[in-house]
């Protein structure tokens, strides 16, 4: 998939409009401490069974984790919505 280099979106820190640099960042691990997963320790602790059917095996592509850093303040902030893709090009 080709994707733009640059795309002019909103920037959080300025409150307004500015163009963006795009870049790819590896994906974080997600976080033990959000509800789902604390929900999740708590029903497989002790002897009960596994809450739901279990994985059947892994996704062939992993989520692109996108990354959007303002040419005015320098601050990066991520893209709300991640997708699946095997190969991601940045052309300008």
């Amino acid at each position: 998939m080709k994707m733009p280099k640059e795309r002019r979106t909103y920037c959080p820190s300025c409150k307004k409009h500015t163009v963006h640099e795009v870049f790819e960042s590896k994906r974080r691990k997600a976080s033990e401490l959000k509800w789902g997963q604390r929900q999740f320790r708590r029903v497989t602790a002790g002897y009960r069974g596994y809450p739901r059917p279990l994985p059947s095996g892994n996704k062939p592509i992993k989520k692109l984790d996108l990354r959007l850093k303002c040419k005015e303040c320098g601050k990066a902030h991520i893209q709300k919505k991640s997708f699946r893709n095997g190969k991601i090009e940045f052309v300008a």
